[in-house]
């Protein structure tokens, strides 16, 4: 999950030919609710999956971690366990909650796994320690604490004795955070099925406080478009030769005015996507002066902006256009030795209006200028948006705004990955939102040190899981 917040430079609020008219002024009124019994419950059990450390690792068979994971949930969830039909398959989990119709099949998804947890914590990583309102540990963010929400919604809808409407699914890899083939697995089961789902909702946006600088309060971040990725390898060759004498154009300068050209003179587009612009037009009223005029008359200002934002951050840059970034680089293995052949990788991000094939293109005519080979080393291209007027987004709207009462929702567009892109082609809704409440010292820990939640935001993710499943109808 790598939801970020947008800062806004002093000289950006100073712009003399912003155009348009001020859109009313709103202020986001959601606090988070409080209740202490809820709270204990639900972080005891959190407690305990974060106790069981299950770091994945690339292209290695973990089944067995993972299986041990399993009892952990089989003895929180029995009810679970008891009344949904179960399918492991090496490590990732598939539970079949079947509803009296299978119409509008929901898919709801969290990962098992988490990311290694290195450096000093002020707790251990998997102590899954609960103190004054906080649990620590790997996972309890990103994202163990919307698994336990899960199958804790649909633990109390059957202690409920409740049937949903339409079939229900939770699916749950555990190799999410290697972009491993974990999920594709469990949709190719769903496929072998015939299961199309009306509706995924995995992780990716989340409730964030101050999104953008400036935007104060609490927002409902919803993902509805997820940016490709791929990664490149550049090479620069030569005849190699002693320190002493260098040429001109060496294959490591060759890589270095590569570089430079394509930061200073970038290739790649920037552009408004429907789903950018709308984030930025939901949000700008929430936002002071200078923000209403410049972003709730973006028609008016797009040339503007798409000069701008790129200079904001680079998280504002991310949402117009695909980016490159230079990752890795290999020459010589001496210090006094022109290397014959001198390697520069990097890694991309595709947008819509830029996508993998013309991103690649564009890059690639800009190493032909310093005669570097280009090879593509892999990835997938961006995933379709979800319409943000459809029945299945606004769903997702009513079920916000029944349990966070006075909490703004806003589409967001995922620059980083999620296992729901293995859904998109059986399902033409699949929605990146965990509805959890991230502060900023959340937002710190995921994926870094002292990852930790607030524990009043088990509650509410508890309690949007049960609505969505009843709304579901």
């Amino acid at each position: 999950m790598e939801l970020k917040s947008i800062s806004i430079p002093e000289w950006i609020k100073n712009v003399g030919n912003i155009k348009g008219v001020m859109p009313e002024k709103k202020v986001s009124e959601f606090e988070p609710l409080r209740d202490h019994a809820r709270e204990a419950e639900y972080a005891e059990k959190l407690a305990k999956m974060v106790r069981y450390e299950t770091v994945s690792y690339p292209d290695t068979d973990q089944r067995e971690k993972f299986l041990g994971f399993h009892k952990i949930l089989e003895e929180l969830f029995p009810l679970v366990h008891r009344d949904l039909e179960k399918t492991e398959i090496d490590g990732n989990l598939l539970f079949h909650w079947k509803g009296e119709s299978s119409d509008k099949p929901m898919v709801l998804m969290a990962h098992q796994d988490v990311v290694p947890a290195e450096g000093e914590w002020e707790h251990e990583p998997f102590s899954g320690d609960i103190v004054d309102g906080v649990i620590w540990g790997r996972g309890t963010a990103d994202t163990k604490c919307s698994l336990m929400a899960i199958f804790q919604a649909i633990e109390e809808l059957l202690a409920d004795g409740a049937v949903p409407a339409n079939d229900v699914y939770i699916s749950t890899s555990c190799t999410e955070e290697v972009n491993g083939p974990g999920c594709s697995k469990l949709v190719s089961e769903l496929e072998r099925r015939g299961v199309k789902p009306y509706i995924v909702c995995d992780e990716g946006g989340a409730i964030v406080e101050e999104p953008i600088g400036g935007i104060k309060g609490y927002y409902a971040m919803v993902g509805v478009l997820e940016k490709g990725i791929g990664n490149l390898c550049f090479t620069a060759k030569s005849n190699g030769g002693h320190s002493s004498y260098p040429p001109k154009n060496s294959p490591i300068a060759r890589l270095s005015k590569f570089v430079t050209d394509i930061e200073k003179n970038s290739p790649l587009k920037a552009d408004f996507e429907p789903e950018v612009e709308a984030m930025f037009t939901t949000l700008a009223p929430y936002g002071p002066a200078y923000m209403r005029l410049l972003f709730g008359n973006i028609e008016l200002n797009k040339p503007l902006l798409k000069r701008l934002l790129p200079e904001i951050s680079p998280q504002a840059a991310a949402l117009l256009r695909t980016t490159i970034a230079f990752t890795m680089q290999s020459g010589s293995d001496a210090l006094n030795v022109l290397p014959q052949e001198a390697k520069l990788y990097a890694n991309m991000r595709f947008i819509p209006h830029q996508g993998l094939a013309e991103s690649v293109a564009a890059v690639k005519a800009v190493a032909d200028k310093y005669d570097l080979e280009t090879e593509f080393l892999g990835g997938n291209d961006y995933c379709e948006p979800v319409d943000i007027n459809s029945d299945a987004y606004k769903m997702v709207e009513s079920v916000i705004e029944e349990v966070f009462p006075k909490l703004p929702v806003c589409p967001y567009v995922m620059t980083g990955g999620t296992d729901a892109k293995f859904y998109q082609k059986i399902c033409d809704a699949c929605i990146r939102f965990s509805p959890v409440v991230y502060g900023k010292d959340q937002m710190k820990g995921m994926h870094g040190i002292n990852e930790k939640l607030d524990l009043y935001s088990l509650p509410g993710a508890v309690d949007f899981y049960k609505t969505i499943i009843e709304f579901n109808r």
